[in-house]
């Protein structure tokens, strides 16, 4: 039997390790010049199309942060045939504003992480613009998909990347507060990075499970972790629920900047 190549990528984050409606069709093992991706990765139909899923921290959340392998995973899916990507993550809310169960559409990022976005090869150079690091069109899909779901959704936001495992300090997190910035996260730099590089469509579904620490006034305490973990459960109903929308909503062709984007970026060969 023929298989129609997958266009549309589905990443998971913490919590979706599976996708509800998903009828697989072939589980894939895939090594790419950057090495292995995170786990197997699932070709199958749903919602009306062939998709790849892949749990970014593996099926059994066995990839911490910084071990993710970002390159690989958007190689590979890149070489499978997906030209747009749907992300989803888990991110605590930097504003009162954003509350717990809230869905945010990052439109930009602030990174504090290191090491992860080191090239492997020093045959090129390349200066890759990311004044919109996220695809835009797409964050638009996934707006108008959630408010067609009567969700709780913020059009745009600024997402903190931390390096991880470790939460964020109060100071940190008042500082991150005090800039303005959104939600705060540990895996969104540099997976959009690597999309845009290899000109794949990229955007996420950022769902709030708490306030961060230095939001001192609504901060859950150590105690309410039972209130966490409901309102992290529910998120990942949503996200099945939202995934499930925005697949049946996408277009054939992008009006974004993306591939502009990648076009200009700077090459020279060593």
């Amino acid at each position: 039997m023929k298989i129609t190549r997958p266009k549309i990528g589905i990443i998971g984050g913490s919590g979706i390790y599976s996708l509800s409606g998903l009828e697989e069709i072939k589980r894939l093992s895939l090594n790419t010049k950057w090495g292995k991706t995170s786990d197997e990765i699932i070709i199958g139909n749903y919602a009306g199309s062939v998709v790849a899923f892949l749990p970014r921290h593996g099926f059994r959340h066995s990839l911490l942060p910084h071990e993710i392998p970002y390159e690989a995973n958007m190689l590979a899916l890149k070489n499978l045939g997906v030209e747009s990507i749907i992300s989803t993550c888990m991110c605590g809310s930097l504003k009162l504003k954003i509350k717990p169960g809230d869905i945010v559409i990052p439109d930009q990022f602030v990174d504090f992480t290191y090491g992860r976005d080191i090239e492997k090869t020093r045959k090129e150079i390349i200066h890759l613009p990311m004044a919109e690091p996220y695809c835009l069109n797409l964050g638009d899909i996934f707006y108008k998909s959630a408010r067609q779901l009567k969700m709780t959704v913020h059009k745009k936001g600024t997402v903190v990347v931390i390096q991880g495992p470790r939460y964020s300090t109060k100071a940190e997190s008042k500082w991150f507060s005090s800039q303005g910035w959104d939600i705060v996260n540990m895996t969104q730099y540099p997976e959009c990075y690597f999309a845009r590089k290899i000109k794949i469509h990229y955007a996420t579904i950022s769902m709030v499970t708490d306030y961060a620490i230095g939001v001192e006034s609504m901060h859950w305490a150590g105690e309410d972790i039972d209130k966490i973990i409901n309102v992290f459960n529910d998120n990942i109903t949503k996200a099945n629920n939202l995934i499930f929308e925005v697949v049946k909503n996408l277009p054939n062709k992008y009006d974004c900047n993306c591939q502009k984007y990648s076009t200009e970026a700077y090459y020279k060969d060593n």
